[in-house]
């Protein structure tokens, strides 16, 4: 701890690295903590990199920083301050868990009011029905359940036999009952080699080998697919054609033809997670479309209603597997929650989940602009209905590194290391710009991540 002119005292953790980032979130700190107020001045620059025994330049960063962070102004002539009350809008000391975490693959909440009202009044019918809902219901969805989600699933030109599709409480609990039904301990199914996080702590529960096939800007390359197939014999094929989590890759309508036409000639079938299919405008048919009778197809609600609605829709290739399905669900959920399946029913036939998903991709497209204005040209690649970014990392910087770093300055963002199958991951993150945080601290991460990119790692000088 040092005093400097003032009379305040940064506290400067010994190791803490880099040293502007530490000087930032010992402004932030002491703000917080009430030993900074509102319109209290700080030091001369120059004074305090002496007062430090640091560069000046570090402390010009550090305080750069902290105008970033909304923390402080200067006025020339007359030096740095707190900012007033006003600006300060958010936590902003950066401890431990990051303040923005854009790790989350949520979509953002951007409810009006009239669409919270929308929202409410469906809760308030449904609790109407409070005393049946609460007693248990047949399994897989009643036949209204069954019906609205049919229904749902025309949005991607699908036209569905009710008695193949089940509701589920969630994608998740729809891929363990796909994987249990189709494979076993030791068997292979192949992915792509960047891929879905879920997919893999569920092959690693069931023992299953996952091989991750070679990509390209559209995703999975049907080649190395039927390569895979004659090597490895696999019991399935996984994939995400659909703005793939990572990448945000989409699949042209004849890359999928060209996956089925390979999965039926090995008769490998597909499964198909369009968990973010519904999100672009215009997008080529789902692969169930094309190839119905050898893909098993799973949409949740998560990312297109809300992160909340813990409801998918599981769709098999023919009834026979659909009963195989269901046993599969009994045995590990029993049934979705009757209030949940009957809200999201309400929600598809009064327009309600449309007026959801309409404003979830109005404001992830205005999200990706902001992200277009303020990191570097060329440094992600997206979608402008995606609510995620897949950005390459410049040298030196690798991703673990670069997370690290980003952590220290209050984002979460997620390494390529926790979707790599059967590579070497690359030098790369994925950023979420939806989830629950607003436009401006959107703004302020995405300017962080900025400023991370044409700079470089930082080596943290000793303090003595």
């Amino acid at each position: 701890m040092v005093k400097t002119q003032g009379g305040w005292q940064p506290k400067i953790k010994k190791g803490a690295a880099p040293l502007y980032l530490a000087i930032a979130n010992a402004i932030a700190e002491d703000i917080a903590t009430g030993q900074l107020t509102a319109e209290q001045r700080l030091p001369p620059q120059r004074k305090l990199a002496d007062a430090l025994g640091i560069d000046f330049t570090t402390v010009a960063r550090a305080y750069s920083e902290a105008h970033r962070r909304g923390l402080i102004d200067s006025v020339v002539g007359r030096g740095t301050f707190v900012c007033g009350r006003r600006r300060l809008k958010m936590p902003r000391v950066f401890e431990g868990r990051p303040n923005i975490d854009m790790s989350m693959n949520m979509p953002p909440e951007p409810y009006s009011a009239e669409l919270l009202e929308l929202m409410q009044g469906g809760f308030a019918a449904v609790s109407g029905q409070l005393r049946d809902l609460m007693r248990y219901q047949d399994f897989g969805g009643s036949p209204d359940d069954r019906a609205a989600g049919a229904l749902w699933l025309r949005r991607r030109g699908m036209s569905v036999d009710p008695a193949r599709l089940l509701v589920v409480p969630g994608a998740q609990s729809a891929l363990l009952a796909v994987l249990t039904t189709l494979a076993s301990a030791g068997s292979v199914i192949c992915c792509e080699e960047l891929t879905y996080p879920g997919l893999q702590a569920l092959a690693t529960q069931l023992g299953i080998k996952l091989i991750g096939l070679p990509m390209d800007g559209e995703g999975i390359d049907a080649v190395a697919f039927a390569a895979a197939c004659a090597q490895y014999a696999p019991k399935a094929l996984y994939c995400n054609p659909t703005l793939l989590n990572p990448t945000t890759a989409v699949m042209s309508e004849a890359r999928r033809r060209a996956l089925v036409d390979v999965a039926r000639n090995y008769n490998v079938p597909i499964i198909e997670d369009d968990a973010y299919g519904f999100l672009p405008r215009v997008t080529p048919p789902a692969i169930a479309a094309i190839g119905a009778d050898i893909t098993f197809y799973i949409a949740g609600l998560a990312k297109c209603v809300g992160a909340g609605l813990r409801i998918a829709y599981l769709v098999a290739p023919d009834a026979q597997y659909a009963s195989r399905l269901a046993a599969a669900l009994r045995a590990t959920t029993v049934m979705a929650s009757p209030i949940t399946s009957s809200l999201a029913t309400r929600w598809i036939r009064d327009g309600t989940a449309d007026l959801a998903l309409n404003a979830i991709r109005k404001e992830s497209m205005a999200r990706q602009k902001l992200a277009a204005r303020i990191l570097p040209a060329g440094s992600y690649t997206s979608k402008p209905e995606a609510f995620h970014l897949w950005i390459s990392l410049p040298a030196p910087w690798n991703r673990n590194a670069f997370a690290a770093h980003m952590r220290s300055s209050g984002v979460g963002v997620v390494a390529s290391d926790a979707f790599a199958v059967s590579v070497q991951p690359p030098e790369a993150v994925r950023v979420c710009i939806g989830g629950v945080a607003d436009r401006e601290h959107i703004q302020h991460a995405l300017e962080l991540i900025a400023e991370a990119l044409q700079g470089a790692p930082i080596a943290a000088p000793a303090i003595v």
